[in-house]
């Protein structure tokens, strides 16, 4: 019997690493030809897709804003990459992929599956900008949902928002994972330090794209604010803001200078930061479908400070491993930041609550599991 092959579509290359491998090899496990799509494959990604045992395919895909003819264009070469490679299905992830994917398998009536990682800035609606842009990705993603499509979600308030709000025909099968899993090998569990004397400082955390949406200067308000307290601590930042936010770029380099936090810039492997700190922290606001970081912070054995924002709160169990403050609030953060100066010994008990949680919820092989099921449900 011949092999099922899949396109898997990104919009970043590098993405089908970091955040897709272990879902890549198990398709190849589980005797599937695999093919991946994306654009800008440097050598070293495209040697790492081949050793997964999958295909990497190259092509062109503006990420950023729309551009009607690029975009047309995008579609036309998914559709030839469909047609040469002869698919048989398609997985998407991420809004582009998704939309212009399922535009080119609908022409040849190719199911699609697509995974709907968070709404992110185009749902937020802080800004006319977000909201103008939300309005045509509501559209666009509701052209691409109408036909052959299998929408997975990764919260229940994705998957709720788009059947309240008729992005998902009636009908239309939908479902949702726990986010995209983490490897609990790579993260392995840290064993806490003793706070017993209290004698050295807590060290708290952020890694991610440092973006207003995602609460970085919220979290420099805290460190500044517990600072100037002579509190016990330091603050962390792994990661860099976006160019056009020079402002945000000049303030960290002038708080590390000040010693308020430790800028540490985009780190490839940030394993050996989170071994090293104490708290993991994310302030967001920024609809992810379950936010990578956290999860990397809850494999690892760390109490968890994050906000009520979508596919955050499902990763803290409050007051048990951590805790959920509302977006957008400055005090509930000192005061959340502010309980474990104050209580130092609950560092150990949380994070082990943190890796109990991602052993029983985010495993990675849990998840791939229930992806794989519901590709062999749909495509029998």
């Amino acid at each position: 019997m011949a092999k099922l092959k899949v396109l898997i579509i990104c919009s970043v290359s590098y993405s089908l690493i970091n955040f897709r491998k272990d879902f890549i090899e198990e398709l190849v496990q589980s005797g599937y030809e695999v093919w991946c799509a994306g654009p800008d494959f440097s050598k070293d990604i495209s040697d790492k897709v081949k050793a997964m045992g999958a295909h990497p395919v190259d092509f062109n895909l503006q990420r950023k804003g729309l551009n009607p003819l690029k975009d047309f264009k995008s579609v036309g070469e998914l559709k030839k990459i469909l047609k040469d490679i002869e698919v048989d299905f398609v997985f998407a992830y991420t809004i582009k992929p998704v939309i212009y994917g399922a535009f080119a398998a609908q022409q040849l009536n190719l199911k699609i599956f697509s995974l709907i990682t968070g709404l992110g800035f185009t749902f937020s609606g802080v800004s006319l900008k977000a909201k103008l842009l939300g309005q045509v990705s509501k559209l666009l993603y509701k052209l691409a949902l109408r036909k052959n499509n299998v929408a997975i979600f990764q919260n229940v308030d994705d998957q709720t928002l788009f059947s309240d709000q008729g992005i998902l025909p009636k009908g239309q099968k939908s479902y949702v994972v726990n986010g995209s899993g983490i490897n609990l090998d790579r993260f392995e569990f840290k064993e806490p330090d003793e706070f017993n004397k209290g004698d050295r400082p807590l060290n708290f955390i952020l890694i991610g794209r440092l973006m207003i949406e995602k609460g970085i200067e919220l979290y420099l308000d805290t460190a500044e604010a517990i600072h100037e307290k002579k509190g016990n601590a330091i603050f962390h930042v792994v990661g860099n803001p976006p160019e056009h936010l020079t402002e945000l770029e000049a303030r960290l380099k002038n708080l590390n200078h000040k010693g308020v936090i430790v800028y540490h810039g985009v780190q490839m492997d940030v394993r050996p930061y989170l071994k090293a700190a104490d708290i993991f922290v994310l302030p967001t606001f920024y609809r992810e479908g379950v936010p990578r970081s956290i999860l990397e912070a809850l494999s690892v054995g760390m109490p968890i400070i994050t906000t009520k924002t979508p596919g955050c709160r499902e990763t803290v169990i409050e007051s048990k491993n951590g805790f959920i403050i509302p977006p957008k609030q400055l005090p509930p953060l000192i005061e959340a930041a502010s309980y474990f100066l104050e209580n130092p010994d609950k560092i150990e008990v949380m994070g082990r609550e943190s890796r109990k949680l991602a052993e029983q919820k985010f495993d990675v092989r849990l998840v791939n599991a229930d992806l794989l099921n519901i590709i062999k449900q749909n495509t029998a």
